[in-house]
């Protein structure tokens, strides 16, 4: 079902991790500023320029000066991660950097699983027309055996934890045909690139960079977004209140038939039960809705935050498994924003794809 193939990358002719940086949308205004003056060519100055013009002006100027560079083969990239997460284990999560042919949802062969909103697609299309350049991968899951995996050699290209090996991609078409693709991470960039696939109708706009993992893979883990909110009186349960660490404990050994959440306010910590088949996230979707809600991955954060009134309460979650947010996807259902969080994000930096 899903269109996946070898590219002929662009790339950093002298790649460098002072060239790289998380995507663009998990920067704050600060760190976007440090990136931007690692390096005059850090990527941000292509993924988070004032101007998209300006970016778009950029990158071309690069590519004629030789900053970048094209591959003269199609190839497609094993790409490893090692990482610690939040949790404090330490982890390598491995996947497949490749071209995939945009589709509209309608054909079933890409799955999105969260709601999306207008403004920052109107942002990412500017500058997919400006670059005409896909700047930053999006990550999707498949399910199966990954059909190519890193090789025993020093990789091709290296920096902030991530690996790339050049692979000739002999398969790779085949080995995806009958595989239907779930978006992890990128799904505002994702609807963007079909935008402009109808604007410019050409085979190359068609076409962006994904990093394609494998559900089985050992090192892909979902962690839990907690949210907080103001006002909704009556949201969290009367009654004594546990310690947190407690509470979260307890949450953890609750089956999945339903969904839970631990709420914080006045503090103290309790369980909140929902509904049997609903999850944590559209427990507490229900409860508080999307608008005017805090995230934090931290539920140490979380519970500071409140304590210092920034909030007046907070829910605490357990990471929405792997297999609902596809068995969800599959019935055509979206979920709550920031449903999931993937860790670590994607490195921006180590290869681009022309559009």
């Amino acid at each position: 079902m899903a269109d996946v193939a070898p590219f002929r990358a662009i790339r950093y002719a002298r790649p460098a991790p002072e060239l790289t940086a998380p995507p663009y949308d998990v920067l704050t205004p600060e760190q976007r500023d440090a990136y931007l003056g690692r390096d005059p060519h850090n990527v941000v100055h292509l993924t988070l320029n004032e101007s998209e013009e300006e970016a778009g002006r950029l990158f071309r100027a690069w590519l004629d000066e030789g900053v970048l560079v094209r591959d003269d083969e199609p190839a497609v990239w094993a790409v490893a991660q090692d990482y610690v997460g939040p949790d404090g284990i330490a982890r390598r999560r491995q996947g497949i950097v490749a071209s995939l042919r945009v589709e509209p949802y309608e054909t079933r062969a890409v799955l999105p699983h969260e709601r999306t909103h207008a403004g920052p697609k109107e942002g990412r299309l500017r500058l997919l027309r400006a670059a005409r350049a896909q700047l930053e991968p999006i990550f999707l899951l498949y399910d199966g055996e990954p059909p190519v995996a890193p090789p025993a050699r020093e990789p091709d290209l290296a920096a902030d934890g991530t690996s790339l090996w050049r692979l000739p991609g002999d398969g790779i078409a085949e080995a995806f045909a009958g595989r239907q693709l779930l978006i992890a991470d990128g799904h505002h960039r994702y609807e963007t690139a079909l935008a402009y696939a109808a604007e410019q109708g050409t085979p190359e706009s068609a076409r962006m960079l994904v990093v394609l993992v494998s559900t089985g893979d050992a090192g892909l883990e979902i962690f839990p977004t907690h949210r907080l909110f103001h006002g909704h009186a009556g949201v969290v349960p009367a009654g004594a209140g546990l310690p947190v660490a407690d509470a979260l404990a307890a949450l953890a050994a609750l089956p999945y038939d339903r969904g839970h959440a631990v709420a914080y306010a006045d503090g103290a910590a309790r369980l909140v039960e929902g509904e049997p088949g609903e999850l944590d996230v559209e427990l507490v979707d229900r409860l508080v809705g999307h608008e005017g809600i805090g995230y934090t991955p931290d539920a140490a954060e979380a519970v500071a935050r409140v304590d210092a009134g920034a909030f007046d309460g907070a829910f605490l979650l357990r990471a929405t498994r792997i297999e609902d947010v596809f068995e969800r996807a599959r019935r055509g259902e979206v979920m709550p924003q920031k449903t999931t969080y993937f860790f670590p994000k994607l490195t921006s930096g180590l290869l681009f794809h022309p559009a």
